[in-house]
């Protein structure tokens, strides 16, 4: 790493196709586009805030004071995240000059946006599962905002580092990394034994799916590229621009098409890992207002008790009959999650549950009517639920059949609705900081995917074929509620295209941006473990 300096050393005048577009400032039609686009969006944010909190009964400054700076550091890690990410979005299209910089970066913003608004939030809380499950239930507490401020610092603090570097690093891989961080030194501070502080079943999925996507792009992309040359006899396509020229009609609407699909799966994907986070932070400082979700209709309500009472006869039919109700169904319940060991009262516990959260549905009607002191109990129980049910699915402890697994697993979808629900503000916010990040930082990253991955520059269907696989892995991720790395699956496929079309690889940007990702994951672990010990210590 200690050479990484070279990926931003300033080229010979002349060598760079682009510098001159590239230090062009954004006109101030764009500038005013944008500043009305980042006001209309600070006024809806501002006004739906205001709505949630209506009702909440304000004793204290300091649950706002510290709600305010939870969400500044959230948004600062997705500012950042449009450094990198982005930027490689906005690469193919202005080294194949398809669009004037400043217009490809105000593009890919307004398609981030998109994604990030048409989002499920499958990713958002497929990340905050990796975290330990008593951090999630007592993220009010000071272990809780030490936890959520500890990986997020740590995120920004690395991204930042390599992006100044230029190099294309994973926010996906930096953000696993803190998880992990604080899951582990979590365990360490709670003197737990082996590994529980993690579920480690689901951190090893993810990063299965990190591992395996930067490889699919690198294959991938040069198959396409060769596939590509054997049935489209179009010649132009496999050129490289000529004279800063942009290329013909067919090949820029080609190019124009692939930054805006990279664009808008990066955000229905990227644009995802500080929601669920985000989420947290809210539920954490004012669980009054986003501990439920207020948004269930009355119709759903029923539709929830019916399931409800469902589950409950399902459960009671698999209870072992030599367990014993303890006095605590939680805690059981909690132990189960941490410990993935189905014990003899666990179904029990998981029944008492069930029935405790439809007698509080069934006594409030809605779940807003819900008392403020019981929404978060509320929503813990209706987690813990959801995550135990969601678990013996998995390890098919105990056997369910086909229709009673339907069964809870509506139940199980319900509960969610409940509790794993993303407002449309928190969304446009994370939409505001990506593009906002990426109209700031996007041409470090740039000019080392655009110039510096391979020894020639990038033809048309080098960066179509990267550009059409990225799309390909992000939007299949979304499917599977897996977080991937835009930025490696786009470099990677850049490298795969260089390497299939003969083209050569520059081999110390090919090992620097392997070192980086090598490096990601421990280096973000090992910073936000030390973040979360020193919060502790503090709190």
């Amino acid at each position: 790493m200690a050479d990484l300096a070279t990926l931003v050393e300033v080229m010979p005048a002349g060598k760079s196709l682009l510098d001159r577009k590239m230090k062009k400032r954004s006109s101030r039609a764009g500038i005013i586009a944008f500043l009305l686009a980042l006001t209309g969006g600070m006024a809806y944010i501002a006004f739906h805030v205001a709505q949630d909190l209506d009702n909440v009964t304000i004793t204290s400054a300091w649950p706002y004071l510290l709600l305010a700076l939870a969400l500044l550091i959230a948004l600062g890690f997705e500012f950042v995240n449009g450094f990198h990410d982005t930027a490689n979005a906005v690469a193919t299209v202005i080294y194949t000059h398809s669009l004037e910089p400043n217009v490809a970066v105000v593009w890919s913003g307004i398609c981030n946006l998109a994604g990030v608004l048409l989002s499920t939030g499958t990713v958002a809380f497929a990340v905050v599962t990796l975290l330990p499950v008593e951090l999630i239930l007592q993220v009010s507490s000071g272990a809780g905002f030490a936890m959520v401020f500890a990986l997020l610092i740590a995120a920004i603090l690395w991204n930042l580092g390599t992006w100044w570097f230029g190099l294309p690093a994973s926010s996906s891989h930096t953000m696993v990394g803190s998880i992990i961080g604080v899951g582990l030194a979590n365990q360490v501070l709670s003197l737990h034994s082996g590994a529980s502080g993690l579920d480690w079943q689901q951190v090893i999925k993810v990063l299965k799916a990190l591992l395996i996507s930067p490889l699919l792009g690198f294959a991938l992309a040069g198959v396409l590229i060769l596939i590509s040359k054997r049935l489209l006899n179009f010649p132009a396509l496999y050129e490289a621009p000529k004279n800063n020229q942009p290329p013909p009609f067919p090949i820029r609407a080609l190019m124009v098409l692939t930054c805006t699909g990279v664009s808008f799966f990066h955000g229905s994907n990227d644009g995802q890992k500080g929601m669920g986070l985000i989420m947290l932070i809210l539920i954490g400082t004012v669980p009054t207002a986003y501990a439920l979700n207020h948004a269930v209709s009355p119709a759903q309500i029923e539709a929830f008790i019916a399931s409800s009472e469902q589950a409950g006869q399902i459960l009671e039919q698999h209870v072992d009959k030599t367990g014993v109700p303890g006095p605590d169904p939680r805690a059981e319940v909690t132990n189960y999650l941490r410990t993935r060991q189905l014990q003899p009262d666990t179904i029990l516990a998981v029944r008492e549950l069930v029935a405790e959260v439809n007698r509080e549905v069934v006594q409030y009607k809605e779940f807003k009517s819900v008392p403020p002191q019981d929404q978060t109990n509320v929503r813990n129980d209706m987690y813990l639920t959801s995550e135990a049910l969601r678990l013996m699915e998995k390890n098919h402890n105990p056997e369910f059949t086909a229709q009673e697994t339907a069964a809870l697993g509506d139940y199980k979808s319900k509960l969610d609705k409940a509790t794993k629900f993303i407002p449309d503000w928190v969304k446009v916010a994370v939409a505001l900081a990506l593009g906002l990040g990426t109209m700031v930082g996007w041409k470090r990253v740039v000019v080392t995917v655009g110039e510096k991955i391979g020894k020639e520059h990038l033809t048309y269907a080098q960066g179509a074929s990267a550009g059409l696989v990225t799309m390909a892995t992000i939007f299949a991720a979304d499917k599977f509620g897996l977080p991937v790395s835009t930025t490696h699956i786009l470099s990677s496929g850049v490298a795969g295209t260089m390497a299939a079309n003969g083209s050569g690889l520059r081999l110390s940007t090919v090992k620097q941006i392997a070192a980086g990702w090598v490096l990601t994951l421990p280096a973000a672990a090992l910073l936000s473990g030390l973040l979360y010990f020193l919060f502790r210590t503090l709190s």
